[in-house]
């Protein structure tokens, strides 16, 4: 039976408002990246009188935008490398094999999520500084010690969905890779790992986010060697203007390696997000 006439016009109305309220800010951004400061500062216009990529230009002499690139790069990738890696063989251990504080082990790790970020902060840059002068490890101001930050944050999420994901994979498939000779390793990699993929990439694509975009500990926890993307943006803000246009094209190059990503393995975030919400 089809949906009443009336039905389909509200429908195709709200979700013409919806895009144009998700749209609308997308093109502020755009028209002002093609904008001298002059037309940006001024009253704004939705049509330009006048367009210009000269702010995509200066946006990497105005500050060290590639450096900032470059150290958010790193950051975020060995973060994301370092997340992945550990939930797999953490939440393979808690799906596939008993152990006692198992429960215990999963609760705690699912309720470090209740805690705003903001809240371990100090207790980080405490312990990072002491490390480093006790040891001589810098960990305070350096791109490690950034890592290990936001591994606290992006692990206890990866976790948690991948121990879903993996009870998911039915445990026949590890049972036949131990009878075919295969080792737990073996069988993890050659196996579960495979059939397991959608939730892998989506905790990939969550923990690359995190720490693409963070801002509250990459503003303390680095200097102007180890400074990431979310903080360098502050630079074409000055005490005698603010370079609104190239903060616009800054703000959309930033964005573009998220973007990117995010199209090309939207299907496997979406089965993989799916699966570790239903378990």
């Amino acid at each position: 039976m089809a949906p009443p006439r009336s039905f389909l016009w509200s429908r195709r109305i709200f979700l013409t408002l919806l895009t144009g309220f998700v749209l609308t800010p997308v093109y502020v951004m755009v028209s002002s990246s093609l904008k001298p400061l002059a037309d940006v500062t001024g009253k704004f216009r939705w049509l330009p009188s006048g367009l210009t990529v000269r702010p995509y230009i200066d946006i990497w002499s105005t500050v060290p935008l590639a450096k900032y690139f470059v150290n958010s790069l790193v950051v975020a990738g060995a973060a994301t490398v370092c997340s992945v890696v550990i939930a797999v063989f953490a939440a393979y251990a808690v799906s596939r094999y008993a152990f006692h504080g198992k429960r215990v082990f999963t609760v705690t790790v699912l309720s470090t999520q209740m805690f705003p970020g903001i809240l371990f902060l100090l207790p980080l840059f405490l312990l990072y500084v002491n490390i480093g002068n006790a040891t001589g490890i810098a960990l305070f101001g350096s791109r490690g010690g950034l890592i290990l930050t936001y591994l606290t944050f992006s692990l206890p999420f990866s976790i948690w969905m991948l121990i879903g994901y993996f009870d998911s994979v039915p445990r026949d498939l590890d049972e036949a890779a131990l009878v075919d000779g295969c080792g737990p390793l073996g069988a993890l990699f050659r196996v579960v790992v495979p059939a397991a993929i959608p939730g892998i990439v989506a905790v990939a694509v969550y923990a690359f986010m995190t720490a693409w975009g963070e801002v509250l500990f990459a503003s303390v926890m680095t200097n102007d060697t180890t400074r990431t993307l979310a903080v360098g943006l502050q630079g074409y803000s000055t005490q005698n203007d603010v370079y609104w246009n190239q903060i616009m094209a800054a703000s959309l190059v930033v964005s573009v390696p998220v973007v990117a990503g995010f199209l090309m393995l939207q299907r496997y975030l979406v089965a993989g997000l799916t699966a570790g919400a239903v378990k």
